[in-house]
């Protein structure tokens, strides 16, 4: 599918933290870390909102001592949202995913850390992340009738 590179409404609704555990027991300060990441779109076509859901969990061998799951609500705009819909499915471009999935990192960035100031375990802090590496093409939605 080729798209043009339009400009497309939208605004930040809320933000919620899904999950967050610290789980000392699992922790050493002499293992190597490892950083694992999921991504997750999910829409809600009566109120024309994409919700970004982005955790991770930082692991030791096999074991998880810092997870968080973020999750940021667009309300996107009338005429952008109609744009995307395609027959019975709603075909959201890789390029504006991204870009909410820039701002989810972002904001679960700080709630990491905001949750773990004061805490040996504030400084871990969640890396830059090449969201085009996870995105690698447009997404589809059922569109259901509300």
């Amino acid at each position: 599918m080729e798209t043009e590179n339009t400009s497309v409404g939208f605004a930040l609704q809320g933000i919620k933290t899904e999950q967050f555990a610290i789980l000392e027991e699992n922790y050493s300060s002499k293992k190597e870390i490892g950083l694992g990441t999921g991504l997750q779109f999910r829409v809600d076509n009566q109120n024309k909102q994409i919700g970004t859901f982005l955790g991770f969990e930082f692991v030791q061998g096999k074991k998880v001592f810092l997870k968080i799951q973020v999750s940021c609500h667009f309300k996107i705009e009338e005429t952008a949202w109609n744009s995307f819909v395609q027959e019975d499915k709603l075909v959201v471009p890789k390029g504006f995913l991204a870009h909410l999935a820039m701002i989810t990192i972002g904001t679960t960035r700080g709630v990491l850390f905001a949750k773990t100031e004061g805490t040996p375990f504030s400084k871990y802090i969640i890396p830059t992340i090449n969201v085009a590496e996870m995105i690698k093409e447009d997404a589809s939605f059922e569109i259901t009738a509300e």
